[in-house]
């Protein structure tokens, strides 16, 4: 045994909890340091038995997350939908599907999730909406030139008849970025950008219309109780306003990510998340609790990043680059520098991140064709990822262990492989129903006395790694992500703590925290010297005392010489 377990000390009595207490009795927001569960509520848990998840799941497995000891979940997109990008195509920003429940269902949800101390934070989608939203079917009905068409991008086409797109630029999800419209006498008109799918409409936010009607969205949730808001392509929302051709208009689509620098970071973004933080800020005057907004910046560097964490911006911004840093000990300090010295130097905290739902999981990741590898490695990321100054997201099944499930084409959903063909970075691998208990599908996904087919296929193999097992075994995944959350709590691992490296041999990677703590990650494959004498507190594998074994983390409570 390597991971003992922990009493359940975690104080779960409180709903709203305003700021942290460190050990010298200062105090700071909740968000500076928070570990948030993200749920893909589609994949958590089935209350119906129609096998997809709802909004009753998730209230059925709060217990599981509290448990786990983290301090809040992020809830994916649950607004009406025509669900062709699963949610991130909204053709209502104020309700709930009914394939996940309704207001009533979500108002029980947060004060379950306040009563066990969990904040609660959003998905919102602002750069995009569906192309059933109101607007846009407006949009299509009212004809060139009309104030409907002005909320999106429509344009006339360029060629002798306006057969051709407006500007060169292809789509992240494949395709071009634009689709022409057939006009109300049936003639071919003009063309809209969808810089994702043509589903999903860009919002014209150059518009004086666009900005009140999203202020109007966070209240309608404040209202509601929630926490914060994660927020969709924050790097997006306005494009150069000339719409120019690109010098590489396919850099996107080849990459999938936000790279054309003429359709995404714009400067007048800036200005949204301001306004946004004043309406989360006129909350907390009213009660003294903080919101929390948190963007999917997908930026090219950490220092561009520190821009939208500025201390009248976004709170915080998710740092991918640790998640996209390869298993190598170099590439981690690096980015690890780089984000404690342009992120932190904000005066925000960093966002650590090593999975989601749009990223192969860990231990596939770090794995390539050897499972035990990724699987040892994806325990060490862990834990160096909760040793470091800041917040960490954990996304739902990384405490199992799950590795990405390798799915037949015909069962594929992801717009990507619907509009491409391609496997290459299809994203539904990461999203299969979680699997509850049993040895068979569903696995308990969809409740004990149902046999419903999940919306995506479960493997055979998922009986390893069921909660119930996981909870059963003190060797587990969950376990060493539990006993990682309570000693992090414990040593007072605060969001703004300092963090010093230690000198190692070439394959190790170590640093402490100025409260106390030693975190050391071996990235080769063979035993090293440990860089702390004695047994430590915590570790990703049979540590004995004096020994780092390869693709291992371990934590000691130490004050060690050779800090650099």
């Amino acid at each position: 045994m390597f991971t003992a377990p922990l009493e359940d000390s975690i104080d779960r009595s409180g709903g709203f909890q305003p700021a942290r207490v460190g050990s010298d009795g200062s105090t700071s927001p909740w968000w500076r340091d928070a570990v948030i569960y993200q749920i893909y509520v589609r994949s958590f848990l089935d209350s119906t038995g129609d096998g997809i998840g709802d909004l009753a799941g998730v209230r059925a497995g709060l217990p599981y997350v509290s448990k786990l000891g983290v301090d809040g979940i992020w809830l994916s997109p649950f607004y009406p939908s025509p669900q062709r990008d699963h949610g991130y195509d909204v053709a209502d920003y104020r309700a709930v599907d009914p394939v996940y429940g309704d207001l009533d269902e979500f108002g029980l949800l947060v004060a379950d999730a306040h009563g066990l101390g969990l904040k609660v934070v959003l998905d919102i989608v602002p750069n995009h909406c569906s192309s059933e939203h109101p607007w846009f079917r407006e949009a299509l009905a009212a004809g060139p030139g009309s104030d409907a068409r002005a909320l999106f991008h429509f344009a006339d086409g360029k060629g002798e008849h306006g057969e051709l797109p407006p500007n060169n630029w292809r789509a992240m999800f494949g395709g071009p970025a634009w689709s022409r419209v057939q006009e109300a006498d049936g003639t071919p008109g003009q063309w809209y950008m969808h810089l994702f799918t043509p589903e999903q409409p860009d919002l014209n936010w150059r518009d004086a219309r666009v900005a009140p009607y999203f202020d109007e969205v966070l209240r309608f949730w404040l209202d509601r109780g929630v926490d914060g808001f994660r927020i969709d392509v924050a790097a997006g929302l306005f494009h150069h306003p000339d719409l120019p051709d690109s010098d590489d208009p396919a850099a996107d689509e080849r990459s999938r990510d936000s790279v054309n620098p003429l359709a995404w970071n714009q400067p007048e973004v800036h200005d949204v998340w301001r306004r946004w933080r004043a309406v989360c800020e006129s909350y907390t005057a009213i009660d003294g609790q903080d919101r929390l907004l948190v963007g999917e910046v997908s930026v090219p560097t950490p220092a561009e990043q520190a821009a939208y964490v500025r201390p009248d911006e976004l709170h915080q911004a998710f740092f991918f680059h640790l998640l996209s840093a390869p298993w190598n000990p170099d590439a981690f300090r690096k980015v690890i520098g780089e984000a404690l010295r342009d992120i932190a130097g904000t005066g925000s905290t960093v966002t650590w991140v090593l999975n989601n739902h749009d990223q192969v999981r860990t231990v596939t990741r770090y794995g390539s064709d050897n499972c035990a590898a990724g699987a040892a490695r994806a325990r060490a990321a862990a834990l160096l990822m909760l040793a470091l100054p800041g917040a960490a997201y954990i996304y739902q099944g990384e405490e199992l262990g799950l590795p990405e499930v390798d799915l037949p084409d015909e069962a594929l959903t992801d717009p990507i492989f619907l509009r491409t063909g391609s496997r290459q970075y299809v994203r539904d691998g990461c999203r299969v129903p979680l699997p509850w208990s049993g040895h068979a599908s569903p696995f308990g996904f969809t409740g004990a006395d149902s046999t419903a087919r999940p919306w995506l296929p479960q493997p055979g193999w998922f009986a390893e790694h069921t909660t119930d097992r996981a909870l059963n075994d003190t060797d587990s995944f969950w376990h060493l992500y539990r006993n990682g959350l309570a000693l992090r709590g414990s040593f007072h691992l605060r969001g703004d703590g300092s963090l010093r490296w230690l000198e190692t041999p070439p394959d190790v990677l170590a640093f402490v925290r100025g409260d106390g703590l030693v975190c050391a990650v071996n990235f080769g494959g063979q035993d090293v010297p440990a860089p702390v004498p004695g047994t430590p507190l915590l570790a990703s594998a049979p540590c004995p005392a004096g020994v780092l074994p390869g693709n291992s983390a371990a934590w000691w409570a130490a004050d060690p010489p050779g800090a650099v």
